[in-house]
């Protein structure tokens, strides 16, 4: 069973003015990446490829003018996947009807950080920094043992 909004936004940090929605709560953006090396995933370990920030538009520093492509984007809220649940983070409609896709993982109970996804874009966008841009949601479920990988309090 999925957990309603406000059990969710008991596990975020401080959630934006008019976050917490009936289901789950919105995340925003911090900061925008593009990956500038490849990475390496392979059966004993794993390395992440270089990236580099991007920088926001020259004529409002608030704001990332995007070009189609694939980015890595870093939510604004600190959260905690509480035991007995695991967490889904699915992009907002608005980036849909945008012409964009946000791409995440499943987030295992005991995760703590302030997590990222895949931002595919593919017709030019401007995102503001402090946009909602995501929505996680909490489902109730059975576990053996909690997260302690390797992203353990990532961008905190």
């Amino acid at each position: 069973m999925y957990r309603s909004g406000s059990f969710v936004a008991e596990q975020v940090s401080s959630p934006t003015p008019g976050a917490v929605q009936p289901n789950g709560v919105d995340l925003t953006l911090e900061a925008v990446f593009e990956q500038r090396e490849p990475g390496r995933l392979g059966v004993d370990g794993k390395r992440i490829g270089e990236r580099a920030a991007v920088e926001p538009d020259s004529t409002d520093p608030d704001s990332y003018r995007l070009s189609p492509g694939a980015y890595v984007v870093r939510y604004g809220e600190r959260l905690a996947i509480p035991d007995g649940h695991v967490g889904f983070v699915l992009p907002r409609s608005s980036l849909l009807r945008n012409s964009c896709m946000l791409n995440t993982a499943v987030w295992d109970a005991g995760y703590e950080g302030r997590g990222e996804g895949l931002l595919q874009v593919g017709h030019e966008l401007t995102l503001e920094r402090g946009a909602r841009i995501a929505q996680l949601v909490l489902a109730e479920g059975d576990h053996e043992g909690t997260y302690d990988g390797s992203y353990q309090g990532e961008n905190l």
